[in-house]
């Protein structure tokens, strides 16, 4: 098994942090602040290529896998979560379920406008009453000749007022039937199609998450992704990739608070000499950097299933709960070791903090992770 970058990685992991320190590190503050989606950045990084990850050069994507994909979300987490988080939804959300259950007219027409982040893409799944429990959702899609009048509300959506697509799944049969959901692609000027509130969160404010409505929306049946009634199965399918994402974005934030907290504690001095040299910082570095060495060891290994095209629920639902607690626990303890001025805007890991807590709950809580690893266990 080979542990390093190959090189490939290593000019993306390169280019990420150049780009970063440029175009991203400078606004931090700003964004997270007055909530600010910086929509030019992500058009940048589509012309990278870091838009279209996962999607093959025909289509107009870079062609790389999940090893890199995993890269480009760390090393954009590392500088500001927020963004990396969006990169994620619009790859491995919305591109992905176009491009894994689309047909070739339907990769043709969305999937080069994704790729280079011409359009912005969000995914719908959440209701306001149902979270986790997808099949009560009350979102419905009525069939009407060569049409679907769709009446709803998705709430919780990553690029719902800025997003020129969303995926979204709605119920096309009875409540609590797992067959009874399908997919469907709607583009913005859709009439009936509409964004609602934006939320006011407490972390990854720079990262647009607001309502989609539907009120009378007519969507035409070639915009349906796949057979009607299989919306669930492919959501579940689409979110095992996006529990990689997510652990990919609990490990940038947990190396970006551990490589903080590493520096100010060889600076700050007390009693003589750096807090560092104390056993008591010492030995939270040494838990840190171990958490983060095992969340990037069970990630990889879930990314390796995934690009085989292996069963990847298991491992991806355990990466994603071990890194996202470790990430909260790590941003935690950056926060201590730098004492008070952790606990101000003057130093990054009051962000990183704030951030961390969202790996927790997005792509499903920690409780559901355990629910997924425990029933596939004991299957």
């Amino acid at each position: 098994m080979n542990f390093e970058y190959n090189e490939t990685q290593s000019m993306i992991a390169q280019s990420i942090k150049d780009f970063a320190e440029k175009n991203i590190r400078p606004n931090i503050m700003e964004w997270d602040e007055a909530q600010i989606f910086p929509v030019d950045l992500f058009k940048k990084l589509g012309e990278m290529g870091y838009m279209g990850v996962l999607v093959p050069e025909e289509y107009g994507g870079s062609g790389l896998g999940y090893h890199e994909y995993i890269t480009v979300v760390e090393e954009i987490s590392k500088v500001d979560p927020s963004i990396g988080l969006s990169v994620a939804a619009h790859n491995s959300l919305c591109t992905n379920h176009i491009l894994t259950f689309g047909n070739e007219e339907q990769k043709k027409k969305w999937l080069p406008k994704l790729a280079t982040a011409e359009y912005i893409g969000a995914w719908g799944l959440t209701e306001h009453n149902t979270g986790s429990d997808a099949g009560g959702m009350n979102t419905t899609a009525v069939k009407d000749g060569d049409e679907w009048i769709v009446n709803g509300a998705k709430n919780f959506i990553t690029h719902a007022i800025s997003g020129d697509i969303a995926v979204v799944i709605v119920r096309t049969g009875e409540k609590g039937d797992s067959k009874g959901m399908t997919a469907f692609v709607f583009e913005k000027g859709m009439k009936g199609f509409t964004s609602g509130k934006k939320e006011n969160k407490l972390g990854m404010r720079a990262s647009e998450t607001a309502e989609l409505v539907f009120d009378g929306c007519r969507v035409p049946d070639a915009n349906r992704l796949g057979e009607v009634g299989q919306g669930f199965v492919q959501a579940m399918k689409i979110l095992d990739g996006g529990r990689i994402s997510i652990g990919a974005l609990s490990l940038g934030i947990a190396k970006g608070a551990y490589e903080a907290a590493l520096k100010y504690s060889k600076e700050r001095h007390q009693f003589g000499q750096p807090i560092s040299s104390f056993q008591g910082i010492s030995f939270k570095l040494a838990d840190m950097a171990t958490e983060i060495e095992a969340s990037e060891l069970l990630l990889h290994k879930a990314a390796f299933l995934k690009q085989q095209h292996k069963p990847v629920t298991t491992l991806g639902a355990m990466a994603k709960m071990y890194a996202s607690e470790a990430c909260v626990k790590i941003a935690n303890e950056a926060v201590q070791i730098h004492g008070g001025y952790g606990y101000t805007k003057d130093f990054p890991v009051e962000k990183f903090y704030r951030d961390s807590k969202l790996c927790t709950i997005g792509e499903g809580t920690t409780e559901i992770q355990k629910l997924v690893i425990s029933r596939n266990l004991l299957k």
